[in-house]
């Protein structure tokens, strides 16, 4: 029989798990997997000495390759950054291949879903950790207080990616980048939606970091969650018409928001106007030209005046461990703020290669049953090997290439632009992942 052959798009940093995954169950499979890269060196280094896979040099800027490519492929899994999905997806319609993602459905990704459908393929997004894992999660919990004819109130959720407790323990953010750097400078740009108490709530960015949820992981301490995009749209998709209370969050340690909300407020993470003398300019220069002008103060000075904050302070301390007021070269020639920003905070924040990160994702339902209030709270801690095997990677890529494994036995009937949440999508990749090692813990106590 023919193999079937599997396409990926992207070899960065969430990429080991899904590929490592898929090549160890190819034989298993029949099928044979194709990495594509703009650095073939990453793409090798993901396939290493398998017979089956298959590195190659990719651009999505080439379009003869992009056609080439993917009429030869039975499916196309990307991992290319989220805006460059519906290229791709344009693609696999013009080629009548399936596509699988981990990214958020855009209005452009829906807008191609009745096409899909009448030539019977599948769209599927959001099949990654956040969004994809607690989706899942969030479902299986749904639907079985449903079935034992429980109402829903309320439903919170918040996902994060961190660093494992005993790494770089000196770190006060307890945080590095463990995906794409440029989506954690640019996160929660646009307006934060969601309902709390039967009143929806809007929050802007100027706002969102200053407006946080305090929540306690059992063995792991306490941490803070910001509003994430828009939650409304999850009612629906979750079935969840007439809760009370439906807010989907990020994760972060203590104290996180209050210290980048400074960079916020600031104005570092504007990526709409390029700066000047950027190949000239010191991690100190770039934090002064957002501050006034002052003879007198220096830029410390100037930023504990602005934001009245103190000398020896959790805030001016994680500011200065990431290097934000050393007189060393930003080392690129333009950008924007937010470029900048990323550039200099990745020489602090880019995981060593002995550096180990940790996923946490939790859950709180409150349901009524027989009279009674009851609450769910359930979580999930996953701790990376290493700086390439990550918890994030695991989280991201498992679910994707579990997926994809049983949309190739014939497992999976929907069609179109879809997420997974319904069972028969959810039970079989939850069931996997937890023999995998990621288990999902829950507590559930009487509120009256």
């Amino acid at each position: 029989m023919k193999k079937k052959s599997i396409l990926v798009l992207g070899a960065g940093r969430s990429s080991s798990a899904v590929i490592t995954y898929l090549l160890n169950n190819a034989e298993k499979g029949n099928w044979h997997v194709t990495v594509g890269d703009f650095s073939v060196h990453s793409a090798e280094e993901r396939i290493g000495t398998s017979k089956n896979g298959t590195a190659i040099r990719f651009n999505i800027e080439e379009t003869q390759l992009c056609e080439q490519l993917i009429a030869s492929s039975d499916i196309v899994i990307s991992l290319l950054p989220a805006d460059l999905h519906p290229k791709v997806a344009r693609h696999c319609l013009a080629q009548g291949k399936h596509l699988f993602n981990a990214s958020y459905v855009s209005d452009e990704m829906q807008s191609f879903d009745k096409e899909a459908k009448e030539k019977g393929l599948l769209f599927m997004n959001e099949c990654g950790l956040d969004p994809g894992i607690d989706h899942m999660s969030a479902m299986e919990i749904i639907d079985r207080v449903k079935t034992k004819g429980g109402e829903i109130l309320s439903f919170e959720s918040f996902t994060g990616g961190l660093i494992a407790p005993e790494t770089d323990v000196t770190n006060p953010w307890r945080y590095k980048f463990t995906w794409n750097p440029r989506n954690v400078v640019m996160a929660g740009h646009g307006t934060a939606k969601y309902l709390q108490e039967s009143q929806y709530k809007f929050i802007s960015y100027q706002q969102l970091f200053t407006r946080t949820t305090h929540l306690n992981i059992p063995g792991y301490g306490d941490f803070e969650g910001y509003a994430n995009r828009d939650s409304l749209k999850y009612l629906d998709t979750y079935g969840l018409k007439g809760v009370k209370t439906m807010l989907r969050g990020t994760l972060r340690s203590e104290g996180f928001c209050s210290a980048w909300n400074i960079l916020v407020q600031l104005g570092c993470t504007d990526d709409s106007y390029q700066m000047e003398n950027v190949d000239t300019m010191t991690h100190r220069d770039f934090i002064n030209s957002f501050l006034p002008y002052d003879d007198t103060k220096m830029v410390e000075g100037k930023l504990l005046s602005r934001f009245n904050l103190n000398e020896s302070g959790p805030e001016m301390m994680k500011l200065k461990w990431s290097g934000l007021f050393d007189n060393d070269l930003v080392e690129i020639k333009k950008g924007t703020p937010a470029q900048v920003l990323e550039h200099i905070l990745n020489k602090r924040w880019k995981l060593d290669p002995q550096d180990k990160d940790m996923v946490i994702m939790w859950h709180r339902f409150t349901y009524r049953l027989n009279q009674k209030t009851h609450e769910i709270q359930s979580y999930i801690i996953m701790l990376g090997d290493d700086a390439v095997n990550t918890a994030m990677a695991k989280g991201v890529g498992l679910p994707i290439a579990i997926a994809t494994k049983l949309f190739l036995e014939g497992k999976i009937n929907q069609r179109g632009v879809c997420i997974p949440v319904h069972k028969e999508l959810y039970s079989p990749l939850l069931k996997e992942i937890k023999s995998l090692g990621i288990h999902v813990d829950e507590v559930e106590r009487m509120l009256d």
